[in-house]
């Protein structure tokens, strides 16, 4: 890893955007508009993860698509602040691990964003993508995630996925347990962790395993509160929270 890329002033340049899935949870709504152009307050899913990540400096964009996947093309490039940049799965969806695969060309050769697509918060005192940039340490990780806590973020009601350690290393949710932290949907990957892998459907959550097992991945706790869009009624939820926090 090079010292540009290890250097506190480091900042992706790239990023992808999960945006292919069929969003099963979000019906009756998504039997005719996919997932990411769902909106909250007036504005889809997959703008507002767009602008953080051109707040964050971000230049290019790469957005896999499958479901509906014309009318997410025809929307995501009507963005200006950002190149975007299309993965086309229509023909075979590949995935959280397979999709990035995928993209490995478009994603380049330094550590990028990862996001999905209904990833979004409302932010704390810093802003979220930056902190993560600042945190990311390239000699000692190959994944840094953005986590949750699992108690009081807004329309999550599951068991968490990740415990911490003092240096920031991760692991998983131990059976019967509820985990202090859930994974936000957004985290910073070296391209690397994905080369020689087939392009073929599996998990991101393979990757994540492997990167524990070498004590590579690492978490850092977001500020602000992040919003669970998964079902229509957390569309509700979300809305009410924005509302209030602007007050």
């Amino acid at each position: 890893m090079t010292d540009a890329v290890s250097s506190p002033a480091f900042r992706p340049r790239r990023a992808m955007v999960l945006a292919a899935g069929r969003g099963k949870r979000m019906r009756p709504i998504t039997a005719t508009t996919p997932k990411p152009l769902v909106e909250v307050l007036g504005r889809s899913l997959i703008d507002r993860v767009f602008d953080r990540l051109s707040e964050a400096g971000v230049e290019t964009a790469v957005v896999n698509v499958h479901y509906l996947a014309d009318l997410v093309e025809i929307h995501v490039g009507k963005r200006r602040d950002l190149a975007v940049v299309v993965s086309d799965e229509r023909n075979l969806l590949l995935d959280t691990g397979g999709g990035v695969v995928k993209a490995l060309p478009q994603l380049g050769d330094e550590p990028f964003y990862h996001l999905n697509s209904d990833s979004i918060w409302i932010e704390g005192v810093s802003a979220n993508l930056p902190a993560l940039a600042r945190a990311w340490d390239g000699d000692c990780m190959d994944g840094l995630l953005l986590l949750a806590p699992t108690v009081g973020s807004v329309g999550y009601s599951g068991a968490g996925d990740f415990e911490m350690s003092g240096d920031g290393r991760l692991t998983r949710r131990r059976e019967r347990t509820v985990a202090p932290f859930v994974y936000a949907g957004v985290a910073i990957l070296k391209p690397q962790a994905f080369a020689g892998r087939p392009l073929a459907p599996f998990s991101l959550n393979r990757v994540f395993d492997e990167m524990i097992l070498g004590g590579r991945l690492h978490g850092l706790r977001m500020e602000g509160t992040w919003l669970h869009v998964g079902t229509p009624e957390a569309i509700g939820q979300a809305e009410r929270t924005i509302l209030t926090s602007a007050e």
